[in-house]
């Protein structure tokens, strides 16, 4: 895993350099299908980490790659999303970041998370814990009272959160599922959840940052997610930290009920 660590660092470092010409908010988007946008940042970080990560025999799927099914036969998978949150980047909002993961059968175990923004990068490896350079850590609440929760903008603007509001925890919104993920495992905040499909991308590398403390990724009703499917796509998730599972787990069931 530490190798796999320093070529994520090496990535990472490759991604911000691609960034560079790029301006969050002084930029344009066009439109890919399903009405998501996509930048000319989206497609220079993507051909760095793709010239920088995979190694022979490494599958590979990226939100801005065509998919080769090819990676289905590998044990080992690169899931990343070059830039996750390009809604923000586009709109200055300073919630994007680049998510890269690393998957061996199916299971997060390495990634990297960096957010220029917020001068905030994330490594993180099963059996090698988590490094955060820049950001904030906050103390963990061992109990569902008063812990913080990292909730979608997009579902907190649609309604979807507002009986949570209701509940014992702190919640507060933002984009981008890579970086509230990113920001579980570091120690930022106490949880984050979806129950809305997310694609594999949004999901790998801070699910991997999340198993590198110990933390919890499961799908909403409790059960292990595994990532390099056929159709990589996961119908949402919880990530927290383990002593919280159960409680976080809990609430949802009752606020779904």
């Amino acid at each position: 895993m530490r190798d796999v660590l320093s070529r994520i660092d090496a990535a990472l470092d490759r991604a911000a350099e691609a960034l560079a010409p790029f301006t969050s908010g002084q930029i344009e988007a066009a439109m890919k299908s399903g009405d998501d946008p996509v930048t000319q940042a989206d497609l220079a970080v993507d051909n760095a980490l793709r010239s920088t990560l995979p190694q022979p025999g490494e599958g590979w799927l990226s939100e801005e790659t065509a998919d080769d099914p090819s990676r289905l036969e590998c044990q080992r998978v690169w899931i990343v999303d070059p830039l996750d949150g390009t809604r923000e980047f586009v709109e200055g909002i300073p919630e994007w970041c680049v998510s890269v993961g690393y998957a061996i059968d199916g299971v997060p175990v390495a990634g990297g998370i960096l957010s220029p923004d917020r001068g905030l990068r994330i490594l993180g490896a099963v059996g090698e814990g988590v490094h955060v350079e820049g950001g904030d850590v906050v103390r963990p609440s061992s109990r569902i009272q008063g812990a913080l929760v990292l909730a979608s903008r997009s579902e907190m603007k649609r309604g979807e959160w507002q009986p949570v509001f209701s509940t014992p925890v702190s919640v507060r919104c933002m984009g981008s599922v890579a970086l509230k993920l990113g920001m579980v495992g570091a120690g930022m905040a106490d949880a984050t959840w979806t129950l809305q499909p997310k694609h594999e991308w949004d999901v790998a590398g801070g699910a991997a940052i999340v198993r590198a403390v110990g933390g919890v990724v499961t799908d909403p009703d409790g059960a292990e997610v595994l990532f390099n499917q056929p159709s990589p796509k996961l119908p949402g998730f919880v990530a927290t930290r383990r002593e919280l599972i159960d409680d976080v787990l809990d609430l949802i069931r009752r606020l779904s009920s």
